[in-house]
């Protein structure tokens, strides 16, 4: 049994406009290390160093996390993606203090978080930060409402407080009418959203999701994934989500994070992964993917033709017309597509070779990011393989 995403999402519409929107906090991850077992200082140092982890494995001490920086900018959605075993896990647990970094600083709101004691850790924890695990962590002896107020309840929020603002956010999951039933009268997705309903109860500015839906059958997880973004739409939280699903990490992502075997290897846009990966490894993870997904006119645009023809602007584009309907306004033309800016200003064209060109071969056809001015979208990283 379980709720469509159209009930969800007109849940949403109503009780959103009742939610305080305010610009979420900046997070900042600075040369992160968690090292676990034996001198672990010392490890850090050997890494430092050029050490790789199998020879810190074979002194007793396991290389979780190495050298990871980023900043997730207020009201994005930051996805970090890696296969088992590569650190993000890890690295998601240290961002709220769950697990104390061996070096390195996590800033967030102005505050350090790795200088603050065990009280105010807790204290910002309560208030700032919360969690949405893969394993939806529901009391079975609570009823939906009461699981929804749980952190409510820990901060000593009042009891009819904390019930109206269980209900804003159940409603706002698409719950509404479920407030008294029990976890094991909800299904699956049911479930995981009165997990991300706990989550948002508290109003906390920071979302830290792992594996959120990694244990829901496809449909769900599509459903989940949708009403995700119809959130941030409204909310404006800053989020960093955890997966190993390449397809979710593109679904959702503003900004996506690449990581193996402790390192992060890549961050940039969905465009940056897939068009221009910067090393073999990235490139090999997602050579499966079809990048038409992602590829927009201003990836495509030569924006060295800016001759403004008036007879070519019968039919424009803009830099972020999807590749699909690129191509179905070409096939409508006998000249290539112009691309025009905010102010209806042509910045380049699209010739239709290059459309056929890549999709005869995608990656022959990857274009070159000088030609487009969104190259800069991606990101230097400071964590290197």
């Amino acid at each position: 049994m379980r709720i469509s995403t159209v009930c969800a999402l007109s849940s949403l519409c109503s009780v959103a406009k009742r939610i305080e929107v305010h610009v979420s906090a900046r997070l900042e991850a600075e040369s992160l290390y968690k090292v676990f077992g034996r001198r672990p200082d010392r490890a850090v140092e050997r890494l430092r160093g050029g050490a790789d982890r199998d020879e810190l494995r074979a002194e007793g001490a396991t290389a979780a996390v190495i050298d990871a920086s980023f900043t997730v900018e207020p009201g994005q959605i930051f996805v970090v993606m890696g296969l088992s075993g590569s650190g993000k896990s890890t690295l998601l647990r240290m961002l709220n203090g769950l697990l104390e970094p061996t070096a390195g600083h996590v800033r967030f709101d102005g505050q350090d978080l790795t200088t603050l004691s065990d009280r105010e850790l807790r204290q910002v924890r309560a208030e700032k930060i919360s969690m949405v695990f893969q394993h939806f962590a529901l009391f079975p002896h609570r009823s939906v409402r009461e699981n929804a107020a749980y952190g409510l309840e820990v901060q000593g929020v009042p009891r009819a407080e904390r019930a109206r603002r269980a209900d804003e956010a159940l409603a706002l999951c698409g719950l509404a009418g479920w407030e008294k039933s029990w976890p094991d009268e909800l299904s699956g997705g049911m479930q995981q959203r009165v997990g991300l309903a706990r989550a948002l109860a508290t109003d906390a500015d920071l979302l830290l999701m792992d594996e959120s839906f990694s244990a829901l059958d496809p449909l769900i997880r599509r459903d989940m994934q949708d009403q995700l973004l119809e959130l941030q739409q409204k909310l404006k939280k800053t989020i960093v989500f955890i997966t190993h699903d390449l397809n979710e990490a593109m679904r959702l992502g503003d900004r996506i994070a690449v990581m193996r075997d402790g390192r992060i290897v890549q961050i940039g846009s969905a465009q940056d992964i897939l068009l221009r990966p910067e090393n073999d490894y990235v490139a090999s993870f997602t050579q499966d993917v079809d990048r038409s997904r992602v590829l927009t006119a201003g990836e495509l645009m030569d924006t060295s033709v800016t001759a403004d023809d008036p007879g070519c602007r019968c039919e424009t584009a803009t830099p972020d017309t999807p590749f699909t309907e690129l191509c179905a306004i070409s096939a409508r033309l006998a000249h290539p597509v112009s691309v025009v800016d905010e102010d209806n200003k042509q910045i380049g064209v699209v010739p239709r070779q290059r459309l056929v060109g890549f999709l005869g071969d995608e990656r022959d056809a990857t274009p070159e990011p000088c030609d487009s001015p969104r190259d800069k979208g991606g990101e230097k990283v400071t964590a290197r393989a």
